[in-house]
């Protein structure tokens, strides 16, 4: 079968390899949708921490399928049920995992990160997944092409749960890109009253504009606190989301926060970028509130499900291109560029 494959030490290469086997407690899944997430080509360019040299795996944690086989021990599942799949999985008996909070657990594994993923036909699901409720039926209400897009904004549940935006919050999210988007469009259910987008790059703030965003702010053309500092009455921002790996997008963003404001610090930083300067005279005086937000747990991933299936939020919105499985290579290569939005990969032919 054709797949996207990394292996570590810097070689990308779309390759022919052997289906995928399952053991008795797992089971195989037939890809329908797929999507091409940052943290892909990060891999591609940088590599990751979790993957041994020469190892190699097959790209993709962001998807959704049909089951097409199931090992004699699973009983939970059928031949034919349509399910989306949280990538990550931990030890199960580590503090973050008795909490529910998996994408914490120090020994996590995850598709497409140290294990094959699903830009392929077809994926294994590990026995791990299964039992700890990673494989999840998705209703016929959900598109394939929404489905494949569950995990990055179960993510963003995470990320707009700890910003704790409460009703007319004025909200700063730095990145318009396909998270700082569903950042915008999830904030707006949650309450906030005025969304301020910062980018410097026009096609996505008209992106953004389109999506719903309050005020657009170029960087490069205007002082985005003298901005914010107009658009707020001179109050600051009560919520500011960082949604780009950019070290000085952190510093600057102290400065925008309204007193008791809320700071999420949700794009990392490649590992490159030494210590970011924050004024912690600011967050002292300021009461604010400074937190980071990675990944999503099993119940982001439901909720995200839930807001989906009852139209809160249409995540086909954020999609720039659709590729099918067939034509990884073209799918790559659009997605190395960096699109507008998300890349989709489908079983079905280009619409």
């Amino acid at each position: 079968m054709l797949a996207a494959t990394y292996t570590q030490g810097g070689v990308f290469a779309i390759a022919d390899i052997p289906p995928p086997k399952i053991a008795a407690d797992g089971m195989l899944l037939r890809v329908t949708a797929a999507s091409i997430c940052g943290t892909d080509a990060k891999i591609i360019r940088n590599g990751h921490r979790k993957l041994k040299p020469g190892q190699r795996i097959v790209l993709g944690h962001e998807f959704v399928g049909v089951i097409e086989r199931v090992g004699q021990r699973v009983e939970a599942y059928r031949i034919g049920q349509r399910v989306g799949v949280v990538p990550n999985a931990g030890c199960g008996h580590c503090d973050a995992c008795v909490r529910g909070q998996s994408n914490y657990c120090p020994d996590y594994t995850a598709f497409g990160i140290d294990r094959d993923g699903a830009h392929a036909p077809y994926v294994e699901i590990p026995g791990q997944f299964v039992t700890q409720g990673n494989v999840i039926p998705l209703p016929e209400t959900v598109s394939d092409r929404e489905a494949s897009l569950l995990e990055p904004f179960s993510c963003v549940v995470n990320g707009i749960r700890v910003s704790r935006i409460e009703l007319g919050d004025a909200v700063v999210i730095y990145g318009a890109g396909p998270i700082g988007l569903l950042h915008a469009m999830l904030g707006r259910t949650a309450g906030a009253g005025k969304i301020m987008m910062i980018d410097p790059l026009e096609d996505r703030l008209n992106r953004a504009r389109e999506l719903g965003c309050d005020v657009m702010v170029n960087p490069r053309r205007e002082n985005v606190r003298d901005r914010v500092r107009h658009e707020t009455d001179g109050r600051g921002a009560d919520v500011v989301i960082t949604a780009c790996p950019v070290a000085e997008v952190q510093s600057q963003a102290i400065g925008l926060l309204a007193p008791f404001g809320r700071l999420c610090l949700f794009g990392g930083l490649p590992n490159s970028v030494g210590p970011v300067t924050l004024d912690t005279n600011a967050i002292h005086y300021g009461n604010f509130l400074v937190t980071g937000s990675t990944g999503g747990s099993v119940q982001d991933y439901r909720i995200a499900l839930r807001l989906v299936a009852g139209k809160r939020v249409d995540l086909t919105r954020i999609i720039s291109d659709t590729f099918p499985l067939a034509e990884l290579d073209k799918a790559y290569q659009t997605a190395l560029v960096g699109p507008a939005g998300k890349v989709v990969l489908t079983a079905e032919e280009r619409p």
